[in-house]
């Protein structure tokens, strides 16, 4: 009986798939692909030969498992319709966001796509884009195109640094003190919470790694000073571990449980516990921005509730009353 992946894939794609897994996992041994592609030793030796006739420079490796040879490219990729679907969504995605250079690289990439398709998918693509609305109202929440030059670029400079490992000079707007600093950092990475791209990055004014909105900075540019990451450093380590850190506080929520469906996915943290109370739900994470938690909380109104810190409260509390004052009835005298 055939396995999921052999009905999956049928020989010309699992050839493709080999070479691509190869190309990225060298020394794979007869087993390892075996039991990746779920199908028989028999299978993969037949499936070696076939690519080796066909030109492709396969080797055995002194230390066990094959690898194909530096150097090597593959010919013009083509997709089917379902792989050509998702990288047309994935480019939408991306024209979500406010870095004018990224919604301008989303629209050439989309081209590219689409530039290669056979006549019967492009049009199968284009019915299917006619028919997907990703966000009907996203427009009503970016900026215009005039406010958002100062960005243009930064998310891919910064990921540039963070891979070349150069430091980054830059101003950077705080807003609890109203006040623009200049320091320099070393970028470890980037991470997108929830509606905004933050960079992670080594403080060298602090002395350690902090969080940086890149919509906070005013003005940047990428020096010739190399840097070598904190030792032992991980960046997705890092992020699961940054709840525990001594700016962090304990946070715990209420929601109603049709509510927390939603909220859930936006919980800017590593969940810590959660349990069903009172036909809704609890939730405990560790965050250090409470300004950030208590606008976002603002938008589930009662449904939410602040358990604790005390602190959270207050702040959600003076946030709520200056949202009722702006809306306050004049006084007719």
């Amino acid at each position: 009986m055939p396995t999921n992946e052999e009905r999956t894939l049928n020989r010309t794609e699992r050839l493709f798939a080999e070479v691509l897994l190869l190309q990225n996992r060298p020394n794979m041994t007869s087993r390892d692909l075996a039991e990746h592609f779920g199908v028989s030793r028999r299978t993969i030796f037949r499936d070696l030969r076939a690519l080796g006739e066909a030109g492709v420079p396969l080797t055995y490796a002194e230390d066990g498992g094959y690898e194909i040879l530096e150097g090597y490219q593959l010919p013009p990729l083509m997709l089917t319709a379902r792989e050509a679907a998702t990288l047309l969504v994935g480019t939408e995605f991306t024209k979500l966001q406010p870095d004018l250079s990224l919604r301008k690289d989303a629209d050439e990439v989309a081209l590219k796509i689409r530039s290669v398709l056979p006549k019967e998918v492009k049009e199968y693509i284009d019915r299917l884009r006619e028919r997907t609305v990703l966000d009907p109202y996203w427009l009503h929440h970016t900026m215009p195109d005039s406010e958002n030059d100062g960005d243009e670029g930064r998310w891919y400079q910064l990921s540039k640094a963070a891979a070349q490992q150069f430091s980054v000079y830059m101003k950077y707007y705080v807003p609890s003190r109203d006040e623009l600093t200049e320091r320099t950092v070393d970028p470890l990475g980037l991470v997108y919470y929830t509606d905004r791209w933050n960079l992670v990055a080594y403080d060298q004014l602090r002395e350690g790694i902090r969080n940086f909105r890149l919509d906070r900075i005013r003005s940047m540019h990428v020096t010739m000073q190399r840097f070598d990451p904190p030792e032992g450093f991980d960046l997705e380590v890092y992020l699961e571990e940054k709840g525990h850190n001594q700016d962090s506080q304990r946070i715990t929520l209420r929601f109603d449980g049709e509510t927390y469906r939603w909220a859930r996915r936006r919980i800017p943290a590593q969940i810590e516990a959660e349990r069903a109370i009172d036909g809704g739900m609890e939730v405990t994470f560790y965050f250090e921005n409470l300004d950030y938690v208590a606008d976002w909380l603002l938008r589930y109104g009662t449904q939410a509730e602040v358990v604790e810190p005390e602190t959270l409260q207050v702040k959600l509390r003076e946030k709520a009353l200056a949202l009722a004052d702006q809306y306050e009835p004049a006084t007719v005298e």
